[in-house]
């Protein structure tokens, strides 16, 4: 086991023993109520089977980890919670008062988010509407609202964040898997961007020397030098990719892009005045030479091309113009040019082409002479692991201050005691309390020494104990935040000896003061309760940070393995094919003058050398740019799941699908799930593909249409996506429903 699995495993633990703990503590102090107001068998045997079936619903019910809160089953226990909550009251009176917690937040937890929070407020409206019938104290009655929202947030925070964090673990690694991906895009780039060009410019250089050899013997070895060149450079290119840096030089393009099209037969004018350019901004505009030549090479039979590079302080651009467009305007010219726009929008400029009646086509780009800084790609964080942080902080904050307010209920039951000044004072040290708890003690970007911790604990101890021991009243702070704070600011074994310390004393105090054994106890319980809760709010809410910030190792440590694997990939295809091409041009170059024969053989046996390293290139360019349905489906669910939204799949059988439909629709997926996470807040997705002989039919669909209005198209993604069915001869359709909710539909035929 790893020391983050580790950590982790004692994380999970602590979250259980804490919950059961607090749970048990809340049970056994309403039985202590109990045995207070009359220890008869049948009350206490009722009460405890009551308690017991509580404490069990809640902990294998609603606290669960991977437990379905949306079943019948979640409903059935909501149900039997609320019976068990409210129904006692009327045989224990106020003992129960503290019961109705557990289905408030047990409501929070099942509920649609539609209706949850309203039945949480019902909750505790109805408790004090419930215990008016017997108290008509305004200070108890507060008290008897306030509990239930308190606890319900208690239970609720305890119950949510464990599973929050499961669900962080899972998506760990599929998010690893999406900047994997990523990677897997960039690198498939770079090797038709590299390697592509070179092979194709040995493959041209090798056909035209060997028709060279004896009739022109000076300039079929000035074409070999040139092969070897190029072949040495792509050797190169292969360390480069595999390295993950690559700098091209315009200059050195110009020259290979004049030397390749001379070769081939074109007639060439370039012209380049352009400013000073950032090296981003130079690799990109040397991409799209090298790009737009290839392509030239590869789906053309131009006779003249021109070359432009112009530009001024803030925009370069560059035109690649030629004589031999294809007949049909639309064909596709390979994903080059769809890597090269990626490229050139990547760093704020663009790529368009285009072609004329007369069959001249023009390639156009302009780039910023020095673009803003790139963001790494692993940076990017979907909403998830966002939403789990900013919730547990919340939390936390509603948590604390909902307790201050039940002890100042208590100070303003007593008000007769404590007079003007004793309640300022009590209200002071209660506010003291909690600003010192959630403003150094819970926030996990405050670093404290020793001194600085031990003088917050100070502070802390200053503000629970000064109000009880001036006014003699125990309940008129919270001591639970003190013993609570210490477990959190001590070392680990100094911090729990102190926790109970507090906890123990605080119950001295209560026998010091005259208090009886039951108040004794509780006073006990309600300190462990207190800092219980804000200690495992506090760790928990940390752990989700420490997962949100583990997600980006693994993730870069996935890149770095599938860095490696393309790098054996590339060594194992290509490394070979581009050593045999040097030595054997090397070879060549020495046979010309002495045995044209045995340099035309040499030659032939590089250009199918170079042939099929070309082909390899493809393969491995192919392999890496093919996105997967079934892995894309899977990346959906967990991050889906990783976001707290609830997800549905169905999807037909699809292993007969052309591949090229499946690779659409998994691009599809990816958008379509992308849009969601960035412009809703769905809590509900369905994902559906349906399958017939003539048509295949995929929807996502999400009920988190936002405030402003969704258009019928999400930006540029939903345009891409709509080319790309289209070109395979269906539609793409986005917008709303009559349900309310907002579908993505994309119908491919399969004739």
């Amino acid at each position: 086991m790893t020391l983050r699995q580790e950590r982790s495993s004692v994380s999970r633990r602590l979250a259980y023993v804490v919950i059961s703990v607090v749970f048990a503590n809340y049970l056994g102090n309403a039985f202590s109520y109990v045995l207070q107001a009359g220890p008869t068998p049948p009350r206490v045997a009722g009460s405890l089977a009551c308690l017991l079936t509580i404490g069990y619903l809640q902990l294998r019910v609603f606290s669960r980890p991977g437990a379905d809160l949306r079943s019948g089953k979640a409903y059935l226990a909501l149900g039997a919670m609320a019976v068990l909550a409210f129904a006692p009251v009327v045989f224990f009176s106020e003992a129960w008062a503290g019961m109705p917690g557990f289905v408030a937040g047990s409501a929070l937890l099942v509920l649609p988010n539609r209706v949850r929070w309203l039945a949480f407020g019902a909750v505790a409206i109805s408790n004090t509407a419930i215990q008016s019938l017997s108290v008509d104290v305004v200070p108890q009655l507060v008290y008897y609202l306030l509990s239930p929202m308190v606890a319900g947030l208690v239970v609720y925070g305890l119950s949510r964040l464990p599973s929050l964090v499961k669900q962080l673990e899972t998506a760990r690694s599929e998010l690893a898997g999406v900047a994997v991906s990523e990677e897997r895009l960039r690198f498939a780039r770079d090797v038709h961007d590299l390697l592509g060009f070179s092979l194709s410019a040995i493959t041209l250089k090798v056909e035209l020397a060997r028709k060279l050899i004896g009739a022109h013997t000076d300039r079929a070895l000035v074409e070999l030098a040139e092969i070897l060149g190029i072949a040495r450079e792509a050797l190169t290119d292969v360390r480069a990719v595999a390295s993950s840096y690559r700098e091209l030089s315009l200059a050195d393009e110009i020259e290979s892009a004049r030397s390749v099209l001379t070769a081939a037969g074109v007639a060439t004018v370039i012209a380049a005045d352009h400013a000073e350019l950032s090296p981003r901004s130079r690799t990109v505009l040397a991409t799209v030479l090298r790009e737009g030549v290839t392509n030239l090479l590869r789906h053309s039979h131009a006779t003249r091309c021109s070359i432009e590079i112009r530009g001024a302080d803030r925009l370069v651009s560059i035109d690649i113009v030629n004589d031999g467009a294809p007949a049909q305007a639309d064909v596709d010219r390979g994903s080059g040019l769809a890597s090269l726009s990626a490229r050139t929008s990547a760093i704020g400029g663009s790529l368009l082409t285009q072609t004329t009646p007369d069959r001249t086509y023009r390639l156009h780009a302009e780039v910023p002479v020095d673009p803003v800084t790139e963001e790494p790609a692993h940076v990017a964080r979907p909403a998830g692991p966002m939403i789990a942080t900013r919730f547990a902080q919340i939390l936390l904050t509603a948590v604390v201050i909902g307790y201050g307010l039940m002890a100042m209920t208590f100070a303003w039951y007593g008000y007769g005691k404590f007079g003007p000044l004793g309640i300022t004072v009590v209200a002071a040290g209660i506010a003291g309390t909690a600003a010192l708890a959630l403003g150094l003690v819970s926030r996990p970007l405050v670093e404290l020494d020793l001194p600085r911790r031990l003088a917050v604990i100070a502070g802390i101890a200053l503000c629970v104990y000064v109000p009880q021991l001036v006014y003699g009243d125990p309940f008129s702070s919270v001591p639970g935040f003190l013993a609570g704070s210490v477990a959190l600011l001590l070392p680990r074994v100094a911090g729990w000896v102190g926790f109970f310390a507090v906890a123990i004393g605080q119950g001295v105090i209560f026998d010091a003061l005259g208090f009886d054994s039951v108040d004794v106890a509780w006073g006990i319980m309600a300190t462990i309760n207190h800092g219980l809760v804000l200690y495992a709010l506090t760790r928990l809410r940390s752990m989700v940070a420490e997962l949100h910030e583990a997600r980006e190792e693994l993730a870069t440590a996935a890149v770095t393995q599938e860095r490696l694997r393309f790098a054996r990939d590339l060594h194992d295809l290509l490394g070979y094919s581009l050593s045999a091409i040097t030595l054997k041009s090397e070879l060549t170059h020495r046979l010309v003058t002495i045995d044209p024969d045995r340099a035309r053989q040499e030659l032939g046996e590089v250009l199918e050398i170079s042939r099929q390293a070309l082909a390899d290139v493809r393969s491995v360019a192919l392999s890496y740019r093919e996105l997967s349905f079934d892995e894309e489906t899977q990346s959906a669910r967990a991050l889906l799941s990783a976001a707290d939204i609830e997800v549905t799949v169905r999807i037909d059988q699809c292993d007969q699908l052309p591949k090229d439909v499946k690779i659409t629709l998994a691009t599809v997926l990816r958008e379509g799930v992308t849009n969601l996470l960035r412009h809703s807040k769905a809590e509900h997705c369905e994902i559906l593909l349906s399958s017939s002989p003539s048509l295949v039919t995929m929807d996502i669909i999400n009920d988190g249409i936002p405030t402003a209005g969704r258009k019928s198209r999400d930006g540029s993604g939903i345009g891409n996506l709509t080319t790309r069915v289209r070109a395979l001869g269906g539609d793409l359709h986005a917008g709303l429903t009559p349900e309310h909710t907002y579908r993505l539909r994309a119908e491919i035929p399969l004739n």
